[in-house]
């Protein structure tokens, strides 16, 4: 028997969020894990990794100092868990000298100026843009362009954070002043901001893995938002059959993309709005999608991207023969539902009986509230201040459709709230 010093180590580097599926999918194959942190400090913005899931922990350095940590460990291969780890697991898999992207396009991997720039100099359809540090001048090249609306946005973050659909010159210029000079959730400071053309279309989430540029579609969510003022308010998700309707088209649009930006490793998440004109990149990370909850994937898709891209790293010639040039499965009828709240207040405590009629919902497969006990609650703006995340799936259109209404009248009675007394509210 192998001993476990002896078993093979990935190296992940800021495992936040859905990050903290990796450490179990690579460790079903065998693969010990080491975590890599590319800041001083651990991001608390997000949820953290679990710390106790690796052998051992890498502490912040510089890329050199961290490379010559890692290679006591003689990683198999370097895998960003979160979006602030890309450019660093970019440049340690380089200096390693291991499969990966490479540090050529990095820049494009993160900031969406440059992502969008890199499209448009390989000829792949994009959006219009401009970024400035100045507000007016983002108001003036709207105007010039005279044509609204627009989307105003940080140049990088993630989660519809900062992000504005703007109808006027007003819009823009509050929009902007919003976000410049604030810090993003991943810590970084807003001093340029960019403002896009409007896609106009139905705009789905598109998640791929890659191993030397050949590629497998894990899943294409169509999203149903809400406008609630310049905000698009996550709804809910639904998953688009792969051999019909657009999936084809924006398949075959995404390679491109990724081509586009050099990506020829690991995992990728992609929002893509399927234009009059054809698909139309919003934005990719190359990470894990924040939306993958492994056992309900495996049950709506066949798979899910934490396992499969743990799979193309520690066995590459398994996800080639099994994977490559393939695409997800349509199992079952599923949504991803997130809900919107007006109210404002403290959180005193969830009300268990309304939790437990959610969860016994015929289609209810995953119940997350994401507040808790002293959490404060605030109107509904982005992915981040969405109160609950629901997963339905069955076989029947009509029961998600029964459920997710239900959900909707629910969703507020989950929070039970402090009086100004500090008493909670009835």
């Amino acid at each position: 028997m192998r001993s476990a010093r002896s078993r093979p180590v990935a190296a992940l580097v800021d495992a936040y969020t859905t990050g903290n599926h990796l450490p179990p999918a690579f460790a079903k194959l065998g693969v010990d894990v080491v975590h890599v942190q590319s800041t001083p400090e651990l991001m608390t913005s997000m949820r953290l990794p679990d710390l106790t899931a690796y052998r051992a922990v890498v502490p912040y350095g510089t890329p050199a100092e961290t490379a010559a940590r890692l290679a006591e460990f003689a990683p198999i291969g370097v895998v960003a868990g979160q979006e602030p780890g890309v450019p660093l697991a970019d440049e340690l898999s380089e200096l390693l000298g291991l499969p990966g992207n490479g540090t050529a396009l990095s820049s494009a991997r993160r900031d969406k100026y440059e992502m969008i720039e890199a499209l448009r100099r390989a000829g792949v359809r994009c959006a219009d843009q401009f970024k400035s540090d100045s507000a007016e001048e983002l108001v003036s090249w709207a105007e010039r362009r005279g044509e609204y609306p627009v989307v105003v946005k940080p140049l990088s973050s993630a989660a519809t954070d900062g992000v504005a659909i703007c109808g006027s010159a007003e819009d823009v210029r509050k929009a902007a002043e919003a976000v410049l000079g604030t810090v993003n959730i991943f810590h970084e400071r807003n001093d340029e901001v960019l403002v896009q053309s409007f896609l106009q279309g139905e705009e789905y989430m598109v998640d791929f893995v890659s191993h030397g540029g050949q590629r497998y579609a894990c899943g294409i969510w169509q999203y149903h938002k809400r406008l609630k003022g310049t905000h698009r308010i996550y709804d809910r998700d639904s998953i688009l059959p792969p051999q019909s309707g657009p999936a084809p088209e924006i398949i075959a649009y995404m390679h491109e993309v990724l081509d586009a930006l050099g990506i020829q490793y690991g995992p990728t998440h992609a929002e893509i709005i399927v234009t009059p004109e054809g698909p139309a990149l919003v934005e990719v990370g190359a990470r894990l999608s924040g939306g993958v909850v492994p056992g309900f994937h495996d049950v709506c898709l066949g798979g899910n991207q934490a396992d499969i891209t743990a799979l193309a790293c520690a066995r590459p010639q398994e996800f080639l023969d099994r994977y490559a040039g393939r695409t997800y499965r349509k199992l079952t009828e599923a949504t991803w539902v997130l809900t919107a709240t007006d109210l404002d207040g403290v959180v005193e405590e969830l009300d268990q009986s309304v939790i437990a009629e959610i969860e016994a919902l015929p289609s209810v497969h995953t119940f997350v509230p994401k507040l808790g006990p002293g959490k404060r609650i605030r109107p509904t703006v982005d992915l981040y201040t969405a109160t609950l995340a629901v997963h339905l799936c069955d076989r029947s259109a009509e029961v998600l459709e029964r459920d997710y209404e239900r959900i909707q009248q629910l969703k507020d009675r989950v929070y039970r709230l402090r009086d100004d007394s500090g008493r909670a509210a009835a």
